[in-house]
């Protein structure tokens, strides 16, 4: 199967456009008429300026007398953000802007053909009565974007269009200059200076049919052109040829890598393809922490929410394709940036609960871990760090490379737990939470928080979990005060036999985080088999339906997908995943946090079809949790047992997955056919039990290298040695 799909122009705005990407530099391809326009966007770009250092002031004790004494004022002082004169309030990702091609009289741009197995960008115009294509390919371990003209092109002009253009009366409030325009030189284009940080540079230059283009940093406006210039004149140099047999060998790398899914859904076949090419161009291993758009920046505005890190849920939810995705090595750069705050995130722990060995990350920094404040519930809301913690322990189950866990993840994760030690309490018998929150509930109003929010206890337990078994690992000691969380902690805050928010305060409306919800998934601390907690999940999942979609955005959409497909419920499964690329994607499918159509959701639309409140309101977290939705139908892992095909309909005729990873370094393939699990494949990396629920209503053969033997039951348990391969199939 192909992996290509064509647009049809006009692609009127930005994010309506085509996405190229090597994890740093982004471009965005529209248009239309003999409009040819590329966006272009650094993830690195920022202005470091602003934010709020966190401080004594804000500890742990000191927010809980706040809101147990109701006293606003003093809790609004103390996440004050002292904004100097001069200067932004907050950190943010800067745009670039954009480079124009008017395609000279008579050109009408018709269609761009996008081939994700070999990075290429193929457009396709008439002029003068004839039909010709242009190329666009950008090269993977460099700044630098090719254009190859044809013929009838030579006419063509390009056009600089600067991000000042649009920001520049907001740029000149905090201090900036206009850009230096370039012209007549070795290249033409723009540079950026910043007051505190590097200078950018857009330089190009065209030879014949060949158009070079870079976007460069350097220390000060001199070396940036200077950078860019030379990247251009390597290109160039080069030549169109070379840059794509490059570009070429990258992707056909990436896609042996990455499963195969065989669905009888186009619209969710396209979400996962396009999906996994947008990952690899996001979160290129050689490239920039994944933001919220990553380098997809548009132009005419300062990105929303400073395209900088949530750890609420957005980073999660980029990264999780990486997991069954294969793409492990994706993820490096994430860990690799949080482990370079270690610093700051020990004093984070520090100030707020008073502790040496802790560490805590707040829900929304920049990349050198500066909290962009203001948000008091985000702040303080410590499942980011467990959630991340579970990250890496995920990446180590995923590989069982014990030296990361023992180097990087485990002592993470340790800080993680000691935060949340020190937050506990002790009522008799039980251990409690007395203040926390559940993610944007409420939003920062002084009654968004309670006792026990079900959300923080899902987190505390996973990492509780987690932990020991690491401890188990590692041959390390484990705190005893692990097992008596285990046994003492409740696993969610329960009234009238379902899980709430937190104590007193169930899911009164419609909301995007479905936090209380986390114990099924992400967190997975819920037993389904568990008849007890089954009839808790039942009711839970009764009300939450009730509560109904009407102010969903456009992430949480596969994370209820999910939800459904952990319990089987697999045509609403797939029926979400429909909803998400139907109310939130673009006509040029940008995927969107608010609604870009009525009937669904009021998240920035009203009841009745019209304008968007925020149009094209880009995020790439909700079209990367698409693609972990689509997987997790196919596959996911409940309480260490896997699942085949758990959202898969029914009524689904053929349906298969090859290459899968999963739990413990395994690589999972499978197929069902007219509702029969015909067979699945199992290799193992790194050699253990492969725990899979069984299924088939009766026994199954196990074909080894060594022979075949038969097993039953419904939980099948498989050992293995590393490197084998074993083959499940029905005894029928």
């Amino acid at each position: 199967m192909s992996r290509t799909h064509t647009w049809e122009f006009p692609l009127p705005r930005t994010h309506t456009g085509v996405l190229l990407g090597n994890g740093t530099l982004g471009a965005i391809v529209w248009g239309a008429g003999p409009e040819l326009r590329i966006t272009l966007g650094r993830a690195d770009h920022w202005d470091h300026r602003g934010g709020m250092p966190w401080t004594e002031k804000h500890s742990y004790r000191a927010i809980r007398e706040c809101l147990e004494q109701g006293d606003e004022q003093r809790l609004r002082a103390l996440f004050e953000e002292k904004v100097r004169e001069g200067e932004p309030r907050r950190p943010t990702v800067l745009p670039v802007g954009r480079v124009d091609l008017h395609l000279g009289e008579g050109a009408t741009l018709q269609s761009a053909t996008l081939e994700m197995e070999r990075g290429e960008l193929v457009v396709t115009l008439e002029k003068a009565g004839e039909t010709c294509t242009l190329r666009v390919v950008m090269a993977m371990d460099r700044p630098v974007l090719l254009l190859l003209l044809p013929d009838a092109l030579k006419d063509a002009r390009a056009r600089s269009v600067p991000a000042w253009e649009y920001v520049g009366e907001e740029l000149k409030k905090v201090s900036y200059e206009p850009p230096v325009v370039l012209e007549g030189g070795e290249i033409v284009g723009w540079v950026q200076a910043c007051p505190a940080d590097p200078a950018l540079c857009v330089g190009y230059r065209q030879e014949r049919r060949l158009l070079a283009l870079a976007v460069e940093r350097g220390e000060g406006v001199n070396a940036a052109r200077d950078l860019a210039a030379r990247r251009v004149a390597e290109a160039l140099a080069r030549g169109y040829s070379a840059e794509t047999e490059a570009t070429w060998r990258w992707w056909h790398a990436y896609w042996a890598t990455v499963p195969r899914v065989e669905i009888p859904n186009e619209t969710l076949s396209f979400l996962y393809d396009y999906g996994m090419y947008k990952f690899a161009a996001f979160t290129n291993p050689d490239g920039v922490p994944a933001t919220l758009q990553g380098a997809w920046v548009e132009e005419y505005r300062l990105p929303p929410w400073s395209n900088d890190y949530h750890f609420n849920i957005n980073v999660q939810l980029c990264y999780q394709p990486a997991y069954h995705g294969n793409r492990l090595e994706n993820l490096r750069p994430l860990f690799q940036m949080i482990d370079s705050w270690r610093e700051v995130l020990r004093h984070n722990a520090r100030v707020f609960v008073g502790i040496d060995d802790g560490v805590m990350l707040p829900h929304a920094v920049d990349d050198r871990c500066t909290c962009m404040g203001g948000f008091w519930t985000g702040s303080i809301d410590h499942g980011c760090t467990a959630w991340v913690a579970l990250m890496m322990y995920r990446y180590y189950r995923y590989t069982l490379d014990r030296d990361f866990l023992r180097e990087t993840a485990y002592p993470f994760m340790h800080g993680a737990m000691r935060v949340y030690e020190e937050m506990l309490e002790r009522e008799g018998e039980r251990l409690l939470l007395p203040v926390s929150v559940s993610p944007e509930y409420r939003g920062a109003q002084m009654n968004a928080w309670g006792r026990n929010a079900s959300f923080q206890l899902a987190a505390i337990h996973a990492l509780c979990e987690a932990l020991e078994q690491a401890a188990a690992d590692l041959g390390e000691e484990p705190r005893p005060i692990w097992r008596e969380i285990r046994e003492r902690l409740p696993r969610a805050c329960l009234m009238d036999g379902q899980i709430i928010l937190w104590e007193g305060t169930p899911l009164e409306e419609s909301h995007r985080h479905h936090s209380h919800l986390a114990g099924i998934t992400p967190f997975d601390i819920l037993d389904l088999e568990d008849p007890v907690w089954r009839g808790h999940i039942e009711r839970s999942l009764r009300h939450w339906i009730l509560m109904g979609p009407g102010l969903w955005s456009g992430w949480c959409v596969p994370w209820a997908s999910m939800i459904h497909s952990r319990v089987g419920n697999a045509e609403a499964a797939e029926l979400l995943l429909e909803v998400f690329d139907r109310f939130y994607t673009n006509e040029g499918h940008g995927t969107l946090h608010d609604a870009a159509a009525a009937g669904f959701s009021l998240m920035g639309m009203p009841a009745i079809q019209g304008p968007p409140s925020r149009p094209d309101l880009m995020q790439m977290d909700g079209g990367m949790g698409a693609v972990a939705a689509v997987q997790e139908m196919l596959l996911h892992t409940r309480r260490g047992v896997n699942y085949l095909f758990a959202g898969a309909p029914a009524r689904w005729k053929r349906v298969s997955f090859e290459g899968m990873r999963t739990d413990g370094a395994f690589l999972v393939s499978a197929l069902r056919e007219k509702g029969v699990v015909e067979h699945v494949t199992v290799e193992s990396e790194a050699g253990g039990v492969f725990r899979v629920r069984n299924p088939w209503p009766g026994a199954a053969r196990i074909r080894r290298s060594s022979g075949e033997e038969r097993v039953e039951g419904m939980l099948l348990e498989i050992p293995m040695h590393p490197g084998e391969r074993v083959v499940l199939a029905p005894t029928g």
